[in-house]
């Protein structure tokens, strides 16, 4: 987030001999980021970035104790000339006799961690003054009269949210703090009505009217206005994820919701409300009206942790001395005292409660003060860690897949691991079936997949008409359900391209050129997503499929070109990888190489023909496909023999055997 403060602003609660633009850079190198700084009249205007775990400095008392530590480091003068938390305390309210009863309950502590609230009597609405007025208009506030404006005012300065009502427009001065039922309505300050999900921290007023949308805007019902004479002053500090689910479900963003949803510090009520009263007597001639109302039904208790000299020297890697550790942490508001052997008792104050809990949070707040930029720059030394050969393996595969499918003309593809239900069945897959993400951010990643097929066809449908020719593949891990167990975590490959049956069975089988497997074949067989579709095998093993989409699911996606498909077991592929090819001895006889031309019949294809032609000719060495035409196909066979050369008309022969046994 995001908050603005002036330098004159600042001054009031610091002293110090720093310019504006020293502030900037010093405070940038360690600590809130000001981005900007911009010079109005004789004044100057800071636009600070304060992290979201670092509330306690979006307010200008907030970045004075930032500053009393950060400064001294860069030899300029600073320190905390007024202390609001320990000036403004309950004590120092005069009592009064004039009370003015509220009935303040809290039905549930979950809800607020503090509540405290007082009346103001006999106000006057008026304009605020030019101090405080320009100030506010400075740091984008718009002044609005002088009461919401020292609400605001009270925000900047001490980073506490408060909240003011006109006491005598809440119905039987009753105000109950609790839950909200779904349904229920609150029209708030900016005319803006919402019909609560329930949940919500609300309060309501004797006649069950609820008056405010707690930590986020204000009821218009019990706003204070130009006629309000009683002003009841409220500060408290609420449940940061209620505050933060009702902010993003009704949609309303304010400036209050920003801090409430980041965690406030209960002890920092008390000096907000005094500080409070004593600027609405000031500027809005009121009096106190009625006691202090505060609920506080678990104070603070100072939290305590040890760190030693050592852990320090060995967590930085440089060696700090003793005194400007103490130095630096007392600057930051730790109460520390030093025990024997180099020990260090740190007691955390309220408002790092959320932020420091541990010795390493300590470290981190001595590195950061004493400067980043002073620390040892040198890279530590690296150590290789030996991959588990299988895991290696997997690597190295992987990578040598990718780059000759890259290197053929393929694109990779990078998808999500789950899909959207629309797509499952719009390919007749059940969603049942699959591994379901309850959480999801989108219905469009929902589902687990099961095979990367899906996504590869939802790539070809979006890219379709941007290139002739498509040509996809990805690498990743698929997720078959198990009940009541974890997932089985399979890798799988998957091709892609709208050319041909021809060109999907090429990459496939030049693939397995490339990982030196020579013991593959095909099998025709059905599936519900490919025809024609055939099970790859290897040494006997099915590793995959690959066909052609369905032409009726690829009617039902709308897609206008033919899509061939094929999916590999990653896994099984790295099984039967070699390193290199297998040693064949180089023949020393001639090889007649004899073209075959056929009628191909219709339970007889290249694969079985392949494999009958093996079966009857010894002399047989290997088999192409060179074309096929209509209901004909055309083959190349090699003959050899190990032990002579032969002629052509005996392998002529062999090939009349083939042909008379597979046409």
């Amino acid at each position: 987030m995001n908050i603005k403060i002036t330098y004159n602003w600042l001054l009031e609660y610091l002293e110090t001999d720093a310019t504006p633009e020293e502030l900037q850079k010093y405070l940038s190198l360690c600590g809130p980021s000001v981005e900007r700084i911009e010079k109005v009249g004789d004044d100057y205007v800071f636009d600070i970035e304060v992290t979201s775990n670092r509330v306690d400095m979006a307010s200008v008392f907030g970045i004075a104790q930032e500053a009393q530590a950060i400064l001294p480091m860069f030899g300029k003068k600073a320190r905390i000339k007024s202390n609001p938390l320990e000036n403004y305390t309950f004590d120092s309210i005069p009592e009064t006799h004039n009370e003015k009863q509220l009935d303040l309950h809290l039905t549930d502590p979950h809800l607020a961690s503090r509540v405290s609230a007082i009346v103001i009597s006999n106000a006057t609405i008026k304009p605020s003054p030019t101090s405080i007025r320009k100030r506010l208009e400075m740091c984008n506030i718009r002044s609005i009269n002088n009461v919401v404006d020292i609400s605001n005012y009270l925000m900047l300065s001490l980073g506490q949210p408060t909240h003011t009502f006109d006491y005598d427009k809440i119905k039987d001065h009753k105000m109950i703090i609790r839950e909200s039922k779904k349904g229920e309505t609150i029209m708030t300050l900016d005319d803006k009505k919402f019909t609560l999900p329930g949940g919500d921290i609300v309060v309501e007023d004797g006649s069950g009217e609820l008056i405010d949308l707690a930590g986020i805007m204000g009821g218009r019902d019990s706003a204070v206005s130009e006629h309000t004479k009683n002003v009841l002053l409220f500060i408290e500090t609420y449940n940061k994820k209620r505050i933060r689910k009702t902010s993003m479900l009704t949609g309303q963003r304010s400036v209050a919701a920003t801090y409430f949803e980041k965690g406030l510090d209960e002890e920092r009520v008390e000096p907000t409300l005094v500080y409070g009263i004593k600027l609405l007597q000031e500027y809005a001639g009121g009096t106190i009206g009625s006691k202090v109302y505060d609920i506080y039904p678990n104070p603070y208790k100072t939290k305590i942790i040890l760190v030693s000299q050592t852990d320090i020297t060995r967590i930085l890697g440089v060696d700090i001395s003793s005194d400007k550790v103490l130095l630096i942490l007392n600057n930051l508001g730790f109460e520390t005292q030093k025990r024997p052997n180099g020990v260090y008792q740190i007691m955390i104050p309220s408002w790092r409660k959320d932020d420091v809990e541990i010795k390493a949070d300590i470290v981190e707040e001595i590195a950061r003060i004493y400067g980043y930029q002073n620390l040892p720059n040198e890279i530590q030394q690296t150590i290789y860690i030996k991959q588990p050969h299988d895991v290696a393996l997997l690597f190295t595969i992987q990578q040598k897949v990718k780059y000759f499918l890259k290197h053929i003309g393929l694109h990779e593809v990078m998808n999500y691991s789950m899909v959207s239900k629309e797509l499952l069945e719009s390919l007749d897959l059940r969603p049942s079936q699959h591994l379901e993400l309850l959480n999801t951010i989108s219905e469009e990643i929902r589902y687990f997949r099961q095979s990367l097929i899906p996504s590869l066809v939802k790539n070809m449908k979006e890219n379709e008409g941007r290139k002739d020719i498509l040509t996809f593949f990805e690498i990743a891990k698929i997720y078959v359900p198990i009940k009541n167990d974890l997932p089985t975590e399979k890798y799988k490959l998957s091709l892609a391209t709208n050319t041909s049956f021809s060109d999907i069975k090429g990459i496939l089988e030049a693939l397995f050129k490339e990982l030196n497997i020579t013991d593959f074949s095909y099998a025709v067989a059905g599936d519900h997503l490919l025809n024609p579709q055939a099970h790859v095998m290897v040494a006997g093993h099915k590793v995959g499929k690959i066909g052609q989409l369905k032409a009726t699911l690829q009617d039902r996606l709308q897609i206008k070109e033919s899509v061939f498909l094929g999916e590999l077991d990653f896994e099984e592929l790295i099984t039967h990888y070699r390193l290199v090819t297998p040693y064949t001895p180089q023949s020393q006889y001639a090889t007649v190489k004899l073209d075959l031309t056929l009628e191909q019949k219709q339970d007889m294809n290249f694969e079985k023909m392949k494999k009958k032609a093996f079966e009857i000719s010894p002399l047989l060495k290997q088999v192409e496909l060179i074309n096929t035409y209509k209901n004909n196909i055309t083959i190349r066979c090699y003959f050899s023999s190990s032990e002579q050369n032969i002629t052509e008309d005996e392998a002529k022969g062999e090939l009349a055997k083939i042909k008379r046994n597979v046409a």
